[in-house]
């Protein structure tokens, strides 16, 4: 699910964030503050608001439903679509700050030499900002590990299908005699989210310094 989270975040991340760092238009900083709502709000919430609009009887739940037979709620991939939501403002702000880092005249002076501007994104802004997708990329994974109000409203807590590992945990603080296996899936927790962090900060220093050289 963090996978799949990560994949179908990721460009959405992208986009937002080079929308957000080079554009100039009116309603800026509501978009800005639109993607960035999930941090400050119950994931509850979020998850609430998921089930309302991609819910069997939500505007877009009923229109994905009846054109393509696709339901999310109570799914894997609805489990999938609440991480990402959730942890899209991390990716968002990692991609963006490394944008923003990137010198707005070597992408002028590739314009001058006549490169096009999805040409300019590809060959200057993307690679110089790659330390921050991957950066983010991680993140948003790490994030979606832990992600546990979303997907509890918007998916359930389905053994085997979208019981995640806070979820898992929770079942098992609920469980006669599940200390146990709860500070098992707690220790793996904690194990997982300190590799990520470990692994997210030493990916982008060797990138950002191949990206210098």
């Amino acid at each position: 699910m963090a996978l799949r989270s990560v994949a179908m975040g990721l460009p959405v991340a992208l986009l937002l964030a080079l929308v957000l760092a080079r554009g100039r238009f009116p309603g800026r900083f509501a978009l800005d503050a639109l993607v960035h709502l999930p941090l400050v709000l119950p994931p509850v919430v979020v998850g609430w608001l998921l089930l309302l609009t991609f819910g069997v009887r939500g505007p877009v739940g009923a229109w994905l439903n009846a054109w393509f037979g696709l339901r999310l709620v109570f799914t894997t991939s609805g489990a999938s679509l609440a991480c990402a939501v959730m942890s899209l403002p991390l990716m968002v702000r990692a991609i963006r700050l490394s944008i923003e880092a990137v010198d707005p005249g070597l992408e002028q002076a590739a314009q001058m030499l006549g490169a096009g501007r999805l040409d300019r994104f590809l060959t200057i802004t993307l690679p110089l900002a790659a330390p921050g997708v991957l950066v983010g990329a991680i993140a948003g994974f790490a994030a979606s590990l832990g992600e546990f109000g979303a997907v509890i409203t918007f998916a359930a807590n389905i053994p085997g299908q979208t019981q995640t590992l806070p979820l898992a945990i929770y079942t098992a603080l609920q469980t006669p005699n599940g200390d146990a296996t709860a500070a098992r899936l707690a220790l793996v927790s904690v194990a997982l989210a300190l590799i990520f962090l470990v692994a997210a900060d030493l990916a982008g220093r060797r990138l950002r310094a191949r990206v210098g050289r």
